[in-house]
């Protein structure tokens, strides 16, 4: 009786498992860990909050598709750590493996960016004012400084603003005020974020948001390709 026990249990883990070999090969590209969600699981997958085209949506998840590599690893890697705070994706990005961490990051930062529709009405003057020129007397410098006049953002640390939804970029200069966000550079945007109104943050947002960027190809050009990484241990 044992023995045939033992036989069963053989082959129904050769017919039923997966095979660490068949694990690799389904999480070989950052697509498929976009659509699976790879070591999160699927009911965590990129796609379910942040749109099939990495699109970000109106309650508050960021745009991903065409932001920097870079950019998105170390947000990534930041959740996991619990150097950026949140509830959602601490426990996803700690699910995640780093190369999972890496492919996908690779995946969206070559993604081009769907078609958006900017409102015009909606890019006020006392925004564009505070975006390209800053606030001398309040201490407050250009956001185009970090950020990029067109809101293509400029190295690791400031990344694009442009198409994000305007609701993500509220949301999240709220927690920079608060101190609930803290992963960036000298506190650079506690005191920014501190020293505006909540109107100025809000015209902000839309005013960032509406800006056109550059070409997604940028994004494209820092992302590694997957074959060049080496899989993590």
């Amino acid at each position: 009786m044992f023995f045939r026990i033992l036989a069963l249990a053989t082959l129904l883990g050769a017919c039923g498992g997966r095979s660490s070999g068949d694990e690799d090969a389904f999480s070989a590209t950052g697509e498929l860990v976009a659509l699976s969600g790879g070591g999160a699981g699927a009911q965590d997958a990129c796609h379910t909050c942040h749109g099939l085209a990495g699109e970000g949506n109106s309650a508050g998840a960021p745009r991903l598709s065409g932001l920097p590599y870079g950019y998105l690893l170390k947000q990534l890697q930041d959740y996991a750590d619990g150097r950026r705070r949140d509830e959602a994706m601490h426990p996803i990005a700690s699910r995640l493996t780093l190369l999972e961490r890496q492919l996908v990051s690779a995946w969206y930062a070559s993604r081009d960016l769907p078609p958006v529709d900017r409102a015009e009405a909606s890019l006020r003057d006392d925004a564009a004012h505070l975006w390209h020129r800053g606030d001398p007397q309040r201490g407050l410098a250009p956001c185009a400084q970090c950020h990029g006049e067109q809101g293509e953002g400029l190295g690791l640390a400031f990344p694009p603003l442009h198409d994000q939804p305007p609701a993500y970029l509220a949301e999240q200069f709220e927690r920079w005020r608060l101190g609930r966000r803290q992963n960036d550079p000298e506190q650079i945007m506690l005191n920014v974020t501190q020293r505006l109104t909540k109107a100025e943050r809000l015209a902000l947002a839309e005013y960032a948001a509406s800006l056109p960027g550059v070409s997604a190809a940028t994004a494209q050009q820092e992302a590694p390709s997957p074959q060049t990484r080496r899989r993590d241990r």
